[in-house]
C-alpha cells in the first residue's frame, strides 16, 4: 500500500460546513412545529381509572396535534435536503 501524494496546486483550500444558515433555519422551526404538537396532544387523562374522560378524542389531540408533528417532520426533511449553495440562474 503506498502513500497518497497530492498535487500542489498552489490554492488554499477551504473547508464549509454542509449547513448554512438558512438550513439550521428550517431545522428550528420544524423542531417548534413537532414540539408544539406534542405539547398539544399531551394531557386529557383522568387520576380516577374508573372514570373515562371523553376530551381525549378532542380536535386538538386527534386531528390537529398529529397533523403539526407531521408537517415538523416534512420540513425537517426539506432542511436537510435543502442545498443553499445552488445558485440562481
Amino acid at each position: 500500500m503506498g502513500k497518497k501524494q497530492k498535487e500542489h496546486t498552489g490554492k488554499q483550500v477551504t473547508q464549509e460546513f454542509i449547513f448554512q444558515k438558512k438550513n439550521y433555519t428550517f431545522f428550528f422551526v420544524g423542531l417548534a412545529f413537532i414540539a408544539i404538537g406534542f405539547i398539544l396532544m399531551s394531557g386529557g387523562g383522568s387520576d380516577d381509572p374508573n372514570v373515562f374522560n371523553e376530551d381525549i378524542y378532542s380536535f386538538r389531540r386527534i386531528r390537529l396535534a398529529p397533523t403539526l408533528v407531521l408537517i415538523g417532520l416534512g420540513i425537517e426533511i426539506y432542511a436537510i435536503l435543502l442545498n443553499p449553495h445552488k445558485k440562481k440562474d
